[in-house]
């Protein structure tokens, strides 16, 4: 009998050795995606003050992950960090890491998308010979919340690579910082599409001087649209002609300080459909606004208008069919605030909505990351890794190569 409950006690103790086995071998996986120097970076920006309670920053990261990336509580990521063994943290000593933690969780995700977003650029490049000197970058605001009328609310600005999908700038603001093309780094090459509520001339001439083009959704209004003489552009007159389905192209600059930036305006007439829509719409907005409405804001619903810098090596149904892959990153924040859980703050001070904020972004990345080098992962679901990198970043030679089992990294953080 005795000899039975041995047995038993020695198989529940190999049985709940397990998890713990394969949560170190899924971390492990994890601390391969991570930038170099990541561990001194988290003193260097004063996440990690002091070791008491946690050993060193990689504890500190999984008690970060088990609360933003699986969506515990403070008092739960306390308790399953110390049935762990990772960490000896109260729920308000959680808090307090978090608030330190933003500065660290933005450098790591600015690095991971330097580290692994190349190959972004080589499959648009892969995707159409037109667009094959070009690297697409479709950008856009959202805004995240804090539940209630009385929450807190940032804004979101954040750029993705087309067609990978995968994120090659974030930034994080106050609700009261708008939406401009001015906040995002442009390098010569790029092209930058957007939807109307980045189609304002100081934005234009900053992708502009940075070497860059934009493919900007536009109306009457918001982009001000001049001859090469400086008159302004008779936009209506322009695409009158136009029958439904065909496109159009014109000249077209826009106005910044005392110099007249060229581009092209291109246009196609949407279906009566689509067409009645859209009138509905501008409608509805000139009633809730309280204004009167135009004749001639009527007669543009019925056109889908795009300002773009693009050279004429690109058609104007090229330009309009570029346009329309903008709506991905609509569905990109979907998928962060559904299955991220970025739609809504759980924090009610500024710092740790900030540092919540930077970490969802940080798993965010952390998947796409996984999903590059998944690429090359074999069936079996193991990536091979290889030693550790040394002072002057090499590999580890052959024979300190590892596997390590990949599936469920972020859920065992």
């Amino acid at each position: 009998m005795v000899f039975h409950t041995e047995q038993a006690d020695s198989s529940t103790r190999q049985e709940q050795s397990v998890p713990s086995k394969l949560a170190d071998e899924d971390w492990a996986a994890i601390e391969r995606l991570l930038p170099e120097h990541w561990q001194a970076k988290a003193r260097e920006l004063h996440a990690l003050r002091r070791t008491r309670g946690v050993a060193d920053a990689a504890a500190l990261l999984r008690v970060m992950l088990i609360h933003i990336a699986q969506g515990c509580g403070l008092r739960e990521t306390a308790q399953r960090a110390r049935l762990g063994g990772i960490a000896a943290l109260s729920d308000v000593a959680v808090l307090k890491r978090l608030r330190h933690c933003a500065s660290w969780f933005e450098w790591m995700g600015s690095q991971l998308r330097q580290q692994w977003m190349p190959a972004a650029l080589k499959a648009s490049q892969a995707l159409r010979p037109c667009w094959g000197n070009y690297c697409i970058r479709l950008v856009d605001g959202t805004m995240v919340s804090e539940p209630g009328a009385s929450g807190s609310k940032w804004r979101l600005h954040y750029s993705v690579q087309w067609p990978s999908l995968r994120a090659d700038e974030v930034i994080v603001s106050t609700s009261k910082e708008g939406e401009t093309l001015r906040r995002f780094t442009v390098l010569p090459g790029e092209v930058l599409v957007a939807d109307r509520g980045f189609a304002n001339p100081p934005g234009v001439a900053h992708v502009h001087d940075a070497g860059g083009a934009v493919v900007v959704r536009t109306n009457l209004v918001t982009l001000p649209l001049k001859t090469a003489q400086g008159q302004p552009l008779g936009i209506l007159e322009c695409v009158s002609a136009l029958e439904t389905g065909q496109c159009g192209a014109w000249p077209a600059y826009v106005s910044h300080g005392k110099r007249l930036i060229a581009g092209r305006l291109c246009a196609v007439k949407k279906d009566a459909a689509s067409a009645l829509k859209a009138r509905q719409r501008v409608t509805r907005e000139s009633q809730r606004n309280g204004t009167e409405l135009q004749p001639r804001t009527l007669l543009a619903a019925d056109y889908v208008l795009v300002f773009t810098t693009v050279g004429d090596e690109l058609s104007a149904a090229e330009v309009l069919d570029l346009y329309r892959a903008r709506w991905q990153i609509e569905l990109v924040f979907k998928r962060l605030k559904s299955l991220a859980g970025l739609g809504h703050l759980k924090k009610h001070d500024p710092r740790a909505a900030r540092a919540w904020l930077q970490g969802k972004l940080l798993v965010a990345l952390l998947i796409d990351a996984l999903r590059v080098a998944g690429e090359a992962f074999p069936p079996w679901g193991y990536i091979e890794l290889t030693g550790n990198r040394s002072a002057t970043g090499e590999q580890g030679a052959n024979e300190n190569e590892k596997s390590v089992p990949v599936a469920g990294v972020l859920a065992d953080a």
